[in-house]
């Protein structure tokens, strides 16, 4: 459950600037005004607040109730800047686009790519194939996990492909999040970053379908409760 104690604010009004932020192309200086012409008096500082103080909790009650996914995944990441440097979102879809996990790393290198998966496979299970690109830190971390499998006795392995076409997926699904990401020009921080993307990832579960049907803000209000 994600504590709302202490705000200065009804938790209604939190929730829709949050997820009226992370889902549509708006500015805080935009959020401002429409809350203004609603009565709620916000300056731009509150809201980037409320977003990374709640959007990540959300997330991960929303990580805990998406509908099962399958275990065939691709994994891509994609280039975000913080403070002026890249920084790298790894994500993870499976064979029918669903999200699975996604992760922000200061480092593209294979103990990010290891960390991911094993964040990835807490929340999803252990896949039966992962397709990659060329990456490097990716094929490392693919290794990394078999080779852990194995020590640990299991007879399980995950089958690694190098397919453009199975990877159209996750490039696909890319580009909801780059739309996003795209007006901000950038984030202050890493905290923000992480907090923001959260929130876009769990915004772009719900238009997919992965926390059932019906109102999407109604949805989003239902992982605070």
């Amino acid at each position: 459950m994600v504590s709302f104690k202490g705000a200065q604010f009804p938790q209604d009004v939190i929730l829709h600037s949050v997820f009226f932020y992370v889902r549509y192309g708006v500015s805080y200086r935009d959020l401002k005004e429409i809350l203004a012409e609603r009565g709620a008096v916000v300056d731009y500082a509150t809201l980037n607040r409320w977003v990374v103080r709640y959007a990540s909790g959300l997330a991960t009650v929303a990580q805990c109730r998406k509908a099962t996914t399958a275990p065939s995944w691709r994994l891509d990441e994609a280039y975000v800047t913080a403070r002026g440097e890249w920084c790298y979102l790894y994500r993870a879809v499976d064979r029918n686009g669903k999200t699975l996990e996604f992760m922000l790393s200061e480092h593209r290198d294979e103990a990010a790519a290891l960390r991911f998966l094993v964040q990835a496979i807490s929340s999803n299970g252990l896949p039966r194939a992962s397709a990659i690109d060329k990456s490097v830190a990716n094929t490392a971390g693919l290794k990394g996990m078999n080779a852990a499998l194995r020590k640990a006795g299991s007879y399980r392995r995950i089958k690694v492909y190098r397919s453009k076409h199975r990877r159209n997926i996750v490039e696909q699904d890319h580009r909801s999040v780059k739309r996003r990401i795209r007006p901000m020009l950038g984030f202050k921080s890493f905290r923000s970053a992480t907090a923001t993307l959260d929130g876009i990832e769990t915004a772009h579960m719900i238009r997919k379908g992965q926390l059932g049907s019906g109102c999407p803000f109604e949805i989003y209000v239902s992982l605070a409760a």
